[in-house]
């Protein structure tokens, strides 16, 4: 008796540990079983696995894909739990842990992703049922399970006698997958959204075994009023060639009164047509100020031109002052974030648009904003004219904000009434990223060359410590091949390239690249390794890049240093020269590029090294942002 009650025991764990896998493109309305355990494979998070909808998801989705939107899952995969809800009258779509979901406006049937921890009492198909034009006929004898259909309010729960197995019988024959767009629909989106429900050419088979006949619309499936009889418009995923992320800063002051607000709503629906917002293009939010500033909405939360439109229509006027420069500040700590939206590879833009002056100072708040790399364009409307410049707070402000002042990123509109204008003019400037000259920052757009003394002087342990400190600097850069590049080379008597710019386009990679450096042991001849690291090195910069050359070294070189070094400043090679224990000071203010103080560093111990990361940081950005702003 013992013995068999063992044996239970055992099948039942047996069954419960037995989770079937899937692949990451299976849909969940391709799975019959209401609610069932399935493990995932790492790669869902792939755009190719169309996901629709948030929280709640639409049948129609990939199963994995929406796991890892929901965070119940990341991208290496692993078990969830799936359970089938019923159908909504509308799926939003987001961007969430790296998952792209669309929106839909209705769909037949739902689902929601779990974490598949164990019930007591409960347990799970150890096979799915899949629902597939190519299963095998009905065996005689073969069992049958009663599944329940998802719960709607205001319905009853009736149970379907489902087979399993089951055989798609002649209603088989009129399935059809999604249609194909048309060359013009084809152009606009690279994945066709499904239709809605009741339409002819939708994809039937997910609702065939739920549906043998009229009669589940009636037992609350999809209520009848939800039937949709128009097609789905595809959705555009953007234009690929305007790939920005753009906030608007809207002036809500009460000065500017309810009609010139409206003017500045159509203008920002305007320009949303014109973009052609989407997923694989430019995206959009708004920020309102007036005393104080908020978002209306942010770059995450509307993924086409069509629903940003609607949202835009919704914006209410704040009222209060015109405090441009607070919303500025706002929008740099907060609106380019990640948890908003914001795509790290897509430039940074904010358009400001202000009614006659703002109430505050802009230039502070400005400049930090463009060290953060956000591009700032100024639209003034109706500015102030000669006997109405004694009240501007900060005269000159529109040159004082803008990226650069060159007259490519500020606009002046004489009237209200003529803001329409300005539109084709804005998107036309706004998407040439090649000119968005503050997109580039002090941490992504510089070659930087390390040229490091391997002499026998240092040693084995203070060579780790100088690596170690190589690494601390690279790991304070935004690393990737159209970003900063990292090279090193190393010398003694003789030079070695350890490898060059193009060699590791992630940080990861580079820092292992630093780890793995030998300790080379030899002389000291820092005028040589100079001269090769701008013949191996810099010879092959990209022409947009800042040339920066950090050279370390611990004693005074056997040849001359003075001809590389004036080589390098001619090439345009900006030299930081870091010199520890035995090297000569006079020797490093000649290598280093002038002012020198500014460039030449001197520490007494190889243990602190570390100390000066923060410092010469600082001084290549201030150097970057003292660039002429023309």
């Amino acid at each position: 008796m013992g013995m068999v009650v063992l044996t239970m025991k055992a099948s039942v764990i047996e069954m419960f540990l037995a989770v079937p896998q899937i692949n990451c493109d299976v849909k969940a309305g391709k799975i019959i079983n209401p609610e069932f355990i399935v493990k995932c494979p790492a790669g869902c998070q792939d755009p190719k696995y169309h996901v629709y909808g948030t929280d709640i998801y639409a049948s129609y989705s990939s199963v994995c894909g929406a796991a890892v939107h929901s965070g119940v899952l990341d991208n290496s995969g692993g078990k969830i739990l799936v359970r089938k809800v019923a159908g909504q009258s509308g799926y939003k779509g987001s961007y969430s842990n790296g998952v792209q979901s669309l929106s839909l406006p209705r769909w037949r049937e739902s689902f929601i992703i779990l974490e598949s921890k164990p019930q007591k009492g409960v347990t799970f198909p150890s096979a799915l049922t899949y629902l597939s034009s190519k299963s095998p006929a009905v065996k005689a004898g073969e069992t049958t399970k009663a599944y329940y259909l998802p719960f709607l309010p205001g319905t009853t729960i009736q149970p379907v006698t489902l087979i399993q197995g089951l055989a798609v019988t002649a209603a088989e024959d009129s399935h059809s997958t999604l249609p194909k767009p048309s060359p013009s629909e084809a152009s606009a989106t690279s994945s066709p959204r499904p239709r809605p429900v009741g339409h002819g050419s939708g994809e039937t088979g997910e609702m065939e075994l739920w549906k043998p006949g009229s009669a589940l619309l009636d037992a609350g499936f999809v209520p009848k009023e939800e039937l949709s009889t128009q097609s789905l418009e595809p959705v555009s995923q953007g234009d690929p060639n305007c790939r920005i992320d753009l906030s608007f800063l809207i002036d809500g002051s009460s000065s500017i009164g309810r009609r010139r607000f409206r003017i500045q709503k159509q203008f920002l629906t305007d320009v949303a047509q014109a973009l052609d917002i989407g997923p694989a293009g430019p995206l959009m939010g708004v920020v309102q100020y007036g005393d104080n500033p908020a978002t209306q909405f942010s770059l995450k939360t509307h993924m086409n031109s069509r629903d940003l439109k609607a949202a835009i229509e919704k914006i209410t006027q704040r009222g209060g002052l015109s405090n441009a420069g607070r919303a500025i500040s706002f929008v740099t700590k907060n609106f380019f974030s990640k948890v908003n939206g914001n795509r790290g590879g897509a430039p940074n833009v904010a358009v400001v648009l202000v009614d006659g002056w703002p109430t505050d100072k802009v230039e502070e708040a400005s400049r930090l904003a463009r060290e953060s790399g956000i591009n700032i364009f100024f639209i003034t409307i109706e500015g102030a004219v000669e006997n109405e410049k004694q009240y501007v707070v900060e005269p000159n402000f529109a040159n004082k904000a803008v990226c650069r002042t060159n007259g490519f990123y500020s606009f002046n509109v004489q009237s209200w009434f003529g803001l329409h204008k300005t539109v084709q003019p804005l998107v036309k400037r706004v998407c040439d990223t090649d000119r968005l000259a503050c997109s580039k920052t002090c941490f992504n757009s510089a070659d930087l060359g390390f040229v490091i003394d391997g002499s026998s002087s240092v040693g084995t342990g203070n060579f780790r410590t100088v690596l170690q400190f190589v690494a601390n600097l690279s790991k304070e850069f935004e690393i990737s091949e159209t970003d900063t590049r990292i090279g090193a080379v190393q010398y003694t008597y003789e030079q070695r390239l350890e490898f060059g710019f193009d060699k590791y386009n992630t940080k990861p990679d580079i820092l292992n690249a630093i780890k793995r450096v030998g300790y080379w042991s030899g002389g000291t001849s820092t005028g040589a390794a100079i001269n090769y690291a701008l013949e191996q090195l810099f010879k092959k910069s990209k022409p947009n890049k800042r040339k920066l050359m950090i050279l370390i070294t611990d004693g005074r070189s056997y040849d001359d240093v003075r001809i590389p070094a004036m080589a390098a400043h001619h090439k345009g090679v900006i030299t930081y020269a870091i010199g520890v224990a035995w090297a000569a000071q006079d020797e490093l203010e000649v290598i280093a590029t002038y002012p020198a103080k500014d460039h030449s560093f001197f520490v007494d111990e190889f243990d602190n090294l570390y100390k000066f990361v923060p410092r010469i940081i600082q001084n290549i950005c201030t150097e970057f942002n003292s660039q002429p702003r023309n």
